[in-house]
């Protein structure tokens, strides 16, 4: 009788060995499918205006001091310019303005902040931020050449004023993803993501 016992307990171990290595196998499915879907961190572009690889629509504007800022085109600096759309009611533009700053000193390109709405809320933005060599331009003209429809929003151009990459920004890996953009040779998290697939399906191929 105890021998009987001893035989039906280990075989309701294994049974239970078996079941917990079943179920820890669905799981790490589950982690791997959500870690597919929820990665790379990138920046998402969500307008339908000018394109990746395509010259940048160029205007010649005051910023806000006065003085004239060329938008696209050549970079007379001979170094990448980043576009930012924002407003200055944005609390999350708001929140990213010192990291661009930060990130813009360390990788040595130009900023053009584009902006939109009231004389009011710029001239409340303007003195709460210090913008060093960052140029604030207000103007709605240019957000609709991008068809921006959300902020914040980046668009980065190479030194000749072509598009490289461009998405919403709504947190710093967000914005670092734009500049990563011609190191890594993903403009976006759309081509990331469909260079992937590509190449999943030819393995499975």
């Amino acid at each position: 009788m105890t021998m009987q016992f001893l035989i039906a307990s280990n075989v309701l171990l294994w049974l239970a060995l078996i079941g917990c290595a079943v179920l820890m196998l669905g799981l790490l499915r589950q982690v791997g499918l959500l870690h597919e879907r929820s990665s790379p961190m990138g920046a998402m572009i969500t307008d339908h205006g000018p394109d990746i690889g395509d010259a940048a629509p160029t205007f010649d504007l005051p910023d806000h001091s006065g003085a004239m800022v060329r938008i696209g085109g050549p970079s007379a600096l001979k170094r990448p310019t980043l576009l930012m759309f924002t407003a200055p009611t944005c609390p999350v533009c708001d929140k990213l303005f010192p990291l661009i700053k930060s990130i813009a000193r360390a990788e040595k390109f130009s900023v053009v902040m584009i902006s939109d709405g009231q004389p009011d809320e710029h001239q409340r933005f303007l003195a709460k931020h210090e913008l060093g060599d960052i140029r604030y331009v207000v103007s709605a003209e240019v957000g609709m050449a991008f068809q921006v429809g959300k902020i914040p929003y980046g668009v980065l151009l190479d030194p000749e004023g072509v598009i490289r990459a461009k998405g919403l920004t709504n947190t710093r890996e967000h914005l670092e993803s734009l500049l990563e953009a011609d190191k890594s040779g993903f403009a976006s998290i759309q081509q990331f993501m469909t260079s992937r697939k590509h190449s999943h399906d030819a393995k499975a191929a």
